[in-house]
């Protein structure tokens, strides 16, 4: 009887599994010809299974970088094929002058040749490493174009014309190759040896000018391609080559007039500056700041440095409209920065280097008060400026250059009562053209400054207005002067409600307070003494019984 119970209870549950696998094959029948189904056809399903949940993938943290595979497999591989081409440049350049002309050229295109399909079998393996090796053997390339002519012992091509073209046409087969390979490790490897091949051998104007063809070749990446190292590795080495040679003073021939020298080198210069800002502003918008700023700055710093040296080489005299020259081509790529809507910091940037410039140029045409008063003007001028445009950057810089006015007033012209007077009017200006409104500007006089330079002007019209009442005072009296600066500059103060003028005059004060007990208990007449006791005295009530009323006015 137990083996029948076990028997039937054992068939019970074959035919309870075999109706539920029944059941499970039909509603998977009816799932699977719903998904068949369009979507707005579907059927409800009343219990659905629940849908599996994939397991969530393992937050992988970021590999920190290796500093020594990085410097292995980066640096490097740069370092040394840049070693290596240029030791085959020095030996093309001393050794291949003992071969025939059919053997220096062959010989020196299958080097560059053979480097280039070795990079080339490389890059199967290692792209990046591939592709560094055939960039250095585009660069021998073009320096073995280079030598054919521009080197006196390798020469095989005597017209300069050809040469040009040749070289021309080597600079264009890299921007293709580079452009199809869509690799800038190739062309910044090309170009920049290139670049600095050239410097191996004496510098004349036609390096100048095949290095500017280099230039524009990676400026091309960065019209194109918007590619940031390339050209601005290029820009530093073409003003880099130019430094040699002028430094050099061997850019034309001898005998060849100075000022022939001159337009030469000012000719270039205007090329090189030309070209790097009409490319960066080709298509600004497209560019990080950060690459915009510097190769404004890098373009403008090589103009400066390099077309002053030469025109101070020349004549000093005319260094003066050299700079005025340079403000206004900064000011027109301003205009276009705008007109092209560039960021407005490239705009504000360029606006900047122009006030710079113009500040720069004063000390080449004026001297002491002359000079004082052209700064002056300039200071103020950029800082009205900097309230139509709203450009933080320019009120900074009117300050600073009245800030050098000022130096140059106490220096050289310390009497001089006229100029101290305008350059407090100048400070206090400056200092207020962004908080009050200017005609026609669009700024708002809601916008909340900043402290420092509220601070700067403050501070430079306190000592302005110092410098006026000493120029006035009797010698005996300067601490008295000194008082009358500071009740000046306290009047000042509660007038324009500018807190940063009365703690001026308390600095001013103190100080006059310190130099009253240390100098002038010892050394001044009596008579002087009483006064400048009294008159001290009723002043600093007058500022207490000032700050007393202000005060219970508030409570």
């Amino acid at each position: 009887m137990a083996v029948e119970a076990e028997e039937h209870e054992l068939r019970e549950t074959v035919r309870k599994l075999e109706a539920t696998v029944a059941t499970l094959e039909a509603r998977l029948a009816r799932l699977e010809e719903a998904q068949s189904r369009p979507e707005t056809s579907l059927p409800r399903v009343t219990s659905p299974l629940p849908a599996p949940t994939a397991p969530a993938a393992p937050v992988v943290p970021p590999a920190k970088r290796d500093l020594e595979a990085h410097l292995g497999t980066y640096w490097l591989s740069r370092v040394g094929i840049v070693a290596l081409i240029i030791g085959i440049a020095y030996l093309i350049t001393y050794y291949f002058g003992e071969l025939g002309m059919l053997a220096r050229v062959a010989a020196g295109y299958l080097l560059s040749a053979g480097l280039g399909a070795f990079g080339l079998w490389l890059s199967r393996r290692h792209q990046l490493f591939g592709r560094i090796v055939f960039g250095g053997g585009l660069a021998l390339a073009y320096f073995v174009t280079y030598a054919l002519h521009f080197l006196p012992s390798v020469r095989v091509i005597e017209s300069q014309a050809l040469a040009l073209v040749l070289l021309a046409a080597v600079v264009v087969g890299i921007v293709v190759i580079a452009q199809r390979m869509h690799s800038e490790t190739v062309a910044g490897i090309a170009l920049f040896l290139g670049l600095h091949t050239g410097m191996l051998s004496d510098i004349t104007p036609f390096t100048l000018l095949s290095t500017t063809m280099l230039a524009a070749g990676a400026l091309f990446f960065l019209v194109r391609n918007r590619w940031v190292v390339v050209p601005l590795s290029s820009l530093v080495a073409v003003y880099s080559t130019h430094i040699v040679w002028a430094l050099r003073n061997d850019g034309v021939a001898p005998g060849a007039p100075e000022n022939e020298r001159l337009l030469l080198s000012l000719g270039f210069l205007a090329l090189y500056f030309m070209l790097f800002t009409v490319a960066l502003l080709a298509r600004p918008r497209e560019l990080s700041m950060p690459a915009c700023l510097a190769f404004a700055l890098l373009n403008w710093v090589g103009m400066l440095l390099l077309g002053g040296y030469e025109v101070a080489q020349w004549s000093e005299g005319r260094l003066f409209l050299f700079f005025v020259v340079l403000a206004l081509a900064q000011a027109g790529s301003a205009v276009v920065a705008r007109e092209r809507r560039a960021p407005s910091a490239l705009f504000h940037t360029y606006l900047l280097l122009c006030a710079l410039t113009f500040a720069t140029a004063m000390p080449a045409e004026y001297s002491r008060a002359s000079l004082v008063a052209a700064w002056t003007v300039t200071g103020v001028a950029t800082a009205l400026a900097s309230r139509s445009v709203g450009a933080p950057l320019l009120r900074w810089a009117g300050l600073l250059i009245l800030v050098a006015a000022l130096g140059t007033c106490y220096v050289f012209v310390p009497k001089h009562a006229l100029l101290h007077a305008v350059l407090l009017a100048a400070f206090v200006l400056a200092e207020r053209a962004h908080v009050l409104p200017l005609p026609g500007s669009a700024a708002t006089s809601g916008r909340a400054p900043e402290g420092l330079l509220h601070a700067l002007g403050a501070a430079g019209a306190g000592l302005a207005l110092v410098g006026l009442v000493s120029a006035w005072m009797p010698a005996g009296l300067t601490t008295l002067g000194w008082v009358v600066a500071a009740f000046g500059l306290f009047g000042l103060g509660f007038a324009v409600r500018e807190r940063w003028y009365r703690l001026a005059a308390l600095a001013v004060l103190g100080f006059a307070l310190l130099r009253l007990l240390l100098v002038d208990l010892a050394s001044l007449p009596v008579n002087q003494r009483i006064l400048t006791f009294i008159l001290l005295g009723v002043m600093l009530l007058v500022i207490s019984y000032t700050y007393t009323r202000l005060r219970d006015r508030k409570s």
